[in-house]
Parts: C-alpha cells; sequence; structure tokens
C-alpha cells in the first residue's frame, strides 16, 4: 500500500509478544491483506504487511478512504480499544472501530466501559457473546489448513524432532495454573509408565512470577525418574510450532479457563487427536471418540483415563488423526473466519452509506 492512500482497514498489535490473541490476529490479516488496503499498527505480524507506528496511523486516516465512508480500526485488546477511542472521540477521525472479544466470562469494570463504546462487538463463540453489549456477529476463529497440515510420516517428524521415544505426547501454552500445565503434568506421571514409546512435550514460556511453579512440577516428575520424558521445551517460534504439533501423536489441552483456545484447532488440522477439558471452544469442535475427548476441568483421573483410551494402540490415533484432519477441513477453516470477517466490514460500511448511525448499525447487523 502506498504510503499517501489512506488505507480501508486498520489492524492493532500492541502486544510486544507473539501471544494467543496476536496468533489469531495473524492469521486472519495473512488473508485480508490481498484484498483490502490495510496495514498493522504497532508490532509487525509475521503474515501481515509491514507495521506502522501509532503516530503514522493517526495521520494516515484523517481524510476517509477515497472509496470508503471511513477506516475500520480492528483492535482485541484493552490498550488498543482506547487508543481507537481517542482517535475516533478525540481526534474526530473518520473511522469506526471493531472489536473482537473471545471471554467467556464477565470482563471487568474498565473493559466493559471500553467496550460499551465500540461501533461493533464480535463474539468468537455463542458463549462469549452473552458477555458483551453491540453484538455485531458471532465469529468463530478458523485454523489455516495449508500451515497446519498433517505430517507425510508421523513417526519420522517425531524422530526428527530428537525428543527420543516413537509417539509424542504435547501441551502448549504458558506454563501455569490456568492453563493446566499441573495437571497435564500428574496424567503424564499416571499414564506414561504405562506407554513406554511415548515422550511429553510441555511447549510455551515460563514467566518469572511461575518460576516456582515450574520446580516444583520438575520435583514431581524427577520423584516420579520421568526427567527425561517429560521435557520443557520452552516457547517456540511461530515458524516451528506447527512442525512441532504434526510431530505429535496426541495433543492435550488440560486449561482450567480458555476464553476460546486455537491450539486444539491447530492439532486437529495436522491429523493429531486432542484430549481436552471443557473449556473455550473445546466442546463444540471435538467429538468426542472420533476426533479425541472432552473431559470435566480438573478430573485428572477423567483426564488420565482419556490419554490412555486415545493412545491405546497407533490405529486408534491413526483414525482419529484423519478425522480431526477432516472436521478442520470442513468445519474449522481460515477461509471460513476470513469470510465471516469480510461480510461483516461490508456491512459496516455499506450501513454508513445508507445514512444509518452507529447505533442503528450495530443493533440492525
Amino acid at each position: 500500500m502506498a504510503a499517501t492512500l489512506t488505507p480501508e482497514l486498520l489492524v492493532t498489535n500492541f502486544h510486544r509478544r507473539f501471544t494467543g490473541v496476536s496468533a489469531t490476529a495473524d492469521a486472519v490479516v495473512s488473508k485480508q491483506q490481498t484484498g483490502l488496503r490495510m496495514c498493522v499498527v504497532g508490532n509487525r505480524l509475521p503474515s501481515g504487511p509491514p507495521s506502522i507506528t501509532y503516530r503514522e496511523a493517526i495521520s494516515l486516516c484523517r481524510r476517509p478512504p477515497a472509496d470508503r465512508p471511513f477506516t475500520i480500526w480492528h483492535v482485541r485488546r484493552n490498550l488498543e480499544m482506547s487508543a481507537a477511542l481517542v482517535a475516533r472521540d478525540v481526534l474526530r477521525l473518520p473511522i469506526r472501530i471493531v472489536f473482537t472479544s473471545a471471554a467467556q466470562r464477565l470482563h471487568s469494570l474498565v473493559p466493559r466501559h471500553l467496550i460499551a463504546r465500540m461501533d461493533a462487538v464480535v463474539a468468537t463463540t455463542d458463549r462469549a457473546a452473552a458477555f458483551v453489549p453491540n453484538l455485531a456477529a458471532v465469529v468463530p476463529h478458523g485454523v489455516d489448513t495449508d500451515r497446519f497440515r498433517p505430517a507425510i510420516d508421523r513417526e519420522q517428524a517425531w524422530r526428527e524432532l530428537g525428543f527420543g521415544g516413537r509417539y509424542g505426547i504435547g501441551i502448549v501454552g504458558r506454563v501455569r495454573p490456568e492453563k493446566g500445565t499441573d495437571l497435564f503434568v500428574e496424567a503424564m506421571l499416571r499414564v506414561l509408565p504405562e506407554r513406554p514409546d511415548h515422550t511429553a512435550l510441555i511447549i510455551g514460556r515460563t514467566m518469572p512470577s511461575e518460576s516456582a511453579f515450574e520446580d516444583s512440577l520438575r520435583r514431581r516428575i524427577a520423584a516420579a525418574g520421568l526427567t527425561d520424558r517429560i521435557l520443557f521445551i520452552g516457547e517456540q517460534s511461530p515458524q516451528h510450532v506447527p512442525t512441532i504439533i504434526r510431530s505429535l501423536s496426541l495433543l492435550v489441552a488440560s486449561a482450567r479457563y480458555e476464553g476460546y483456545g486455537m491450539t486444539p484447532l491447530e492439532a486437529m488440522a495436522s491429523g493429531v487427536p486432542v484430549v481436552a477439558t471443557d473449556t473455550g471452544v473445546y466442546r463444540e469442535i471435538i467429538e468426542s471418540g472420533v476426533v479425541g475427548e472432552v473431559v470435566p476441568i480438573e478430573d485428572v483421573d477423567r483426564l488420565s483415563g482419556a490419554i490412555a483410551e486415545v493412545t491405546r494402540s497407533a490405529e486408534v490415533l491413526a483414525k482419529m488423526g484423519q478425522a480431526a484432519r477432516k472436521c478442520a477441513l470442513n468445519k474449522l477453516s481460515l477461509a471460513n473466519e476470513v469470510a465471516a470477517y469480510d461480510m461483516l466490514l461490508q456491512r459496516i460500511w455499506e450501513g454508513d452509506r445508507n445514512g444509518r448511525t452507529r447505533e442503528r448499525l450495530v443493533k440492525a447487523a
């Protein structure tokens, strides 16, 4: 996009780290940039166009795009909502603000105040939609089924990673109680002695505030004599994550809470079965007994039992993996998410041309 052209769409990304929110934004942007004049504001997304600063975004949006009544700012975080509100309400720029919410619980006071001032709100699930005002659409996250795809030879892919054993069981996410890392470890302490060919990976960063939590897990693992089979491999680059996931034979998502939860979608697209706790979107996408299992939150007995059941044979893993890939292609594709956002953006632009106010536009959406 030439610097002199006003963008049709701005996507904000103010977080310095590549978080789950960043990943979902990156996936959508990777497809949107081919059909829209757009910029990323803040930190660059790996699959997106070059980023611009907030000041540059303000400068570019002083006039509406040549063929649009305004620029749409798509925001996903509290700070990004605040920055967009300054641009719209203080600087009086010709923009509209769309906020995406995945939270399946009541937002705290400040976010609720910010969300109420959005022009349109998108929820990622029907449950999340119950906790936000100004709802314009429910748009589930989708997974890039080209980037996340099955390995040609899963056992070979696993061997190439060099972690030992024939099969990998992984959990992806920050090492902390909310993500259920301790539940995963406890399940592995029970299951791995019965699965001598399996190795477990804990894939994710440990913040300094959670170092004592990780240390306690390492002590439990060492006491069980499984230090060489339950491995902490830290945070991995976005480019390397698909390689690791497609090499796994099973993904476990044992969180106590998720707003949505993308890693099971990524695993399913990679032809990997999933055992997950009943949070986020997991029950909606995981057909128990077909692509994996969903178990109650914090029920280690059920979690361990489900993992043992799914890993009882290579044939079961392969059959579930094939079903998971088929489900991802048919129901969880990123293309569906991008198409839904394209429709929403057009409705917002066309609604303004038809003379409706922001409030009436949202109510009619």
